[in-house]
């Protein structure tokens, strides 16, 4: 299927003056690229607040952002779902996805807690995932202290982040907790070691090429065999019964496609409910673009609401 006119209109338009290719860049350039892509989220949606702090847990400090939805209960708590924005492990922060997070809030209902974990070269592999779990634990600890009910959790990545919150789960599994009830994982890296035919077909991107996807692993990576760590592959992982039930969201166009696909067979081979949303004429990253690809909205409202979904059952 050919790309969805709306992504194709507007991946033309970001076409122009984008050379050289971003895998030639600094990673600085690329930053401020990345950066440049919020503007095309549209408008700021509102939501109840907004808070930044710092989750102190497992020895470290991760910042965080906590939104709470617009809608809140007069009494009680939340359900938390803890959010990990996209960029290759090297890219972005809590601003470059902050419409990701203000969208799933009031779409889902529950108090979305946004990690800022550490980006390579800065911090190579295992600092990611480090944070991840700290940030995890601090909710599960102190979500009383924000309205959030550390005992109904969710996780929720896309992209690097998708990858984060599927070694997350499995992390937890392993450590027995914090508790997870939903992974939601949008176009997720699962295997570093794929070669599945996407790779081949979308070498050359939109968007995400795989010499780019080369850039960000040579990046994240101290050393080529961390490869085969779980915490970097989670799709290689044979220990995947007993898992949160899992959505996720996989893209036509996107070189992470079959693995993807891959890991949602794999989990529900293994039990685990599993639901699977293949998007036809999407790219990778395509939740950057809501403010003018209503399928990006669509699909992003789809997941807010499979979110809410997990604890209104």
């Amino acid at each position: 299927m050919s790309l969805d006119p709306q992504i194709d209109a507007l991946l033309e338009k970001l076409a122009e003056g984008r050379e050289p290719a971003p895998e030639s860049r600094t990673v600085e350039e690329n930053r401020a690229l990345v950066s440049s892509f919020s503007t095309l989220a549209g408008e700021v949606e509102p939501v109840g607040s907004v808070h930044d702090t710092v989750a102190a847990a497992e020895g470290l400090e991760v910042p965080i952002r906590i939104y709470a939805p617009a809608t809140l209960p007069r009494s009680g708590t939340r359900p938390v779902t803890v959010f990990f924005h996209g960029g290759g492990w090297v890219l972005g922060d809590l601003d470059s996805q902050d419409h990701i997070a203000r969208i799933v809030a009031n779409r889902s209902g529950t108090i979305v807690v946004s990690v800022d974990y550490r980006l390579a070269p800065e911090h190579r592999f295992p600092a990611g995932i480090e944070d991840a779990y700290a940030a995890l634990t601090w909710v599960a600890a102190n979500a009383g202290s924000f309205g959030g009910d550390g005992q109904s959790i969710a996780v929720f990545g896309e992209s690097a982040g998708g990858n984060l919150a599927a070694a997350l789960v499995q992390e937890a599994q392993r450590c027995g907790g914090p508790h997870i009830a939903l992974q939601v994982l949008a176009y997720p890296a699962v295997d570093r070691f794929d070669d599945s035919p996407s790779m081949y077909e979308n070498m050359a991107g939109p968007l995400l090429s795989r010499s780019w996807l080369e850039w960000f692993w040579g990046l994240y990576l101290n050393t080529p065999d961390e490869g085969a760590d779980l915490r970097v592959s989670p799709a290689r992982s044979e220990e995947l019964a007993g898992l949160p039930p899992a959505v996720i969201v996989t893209a036509e166009h996107d070189p992470l496609r079959d693995q993807g696909d891959r890991y949602a067979q794999k989990l529900a081979d293994a039990d685990v409910p599993v639901t699977h949303l293949p998007i036809k004429g999407a790219t990778h990253a395509f939740f950057s673009f809501t403010g003018s690809v209503q399928l990006s909205r669509d699909v992003l409202n789809q997941l807010g609401d499979a979110v809410a979904t997990a604890f209104n059952d």
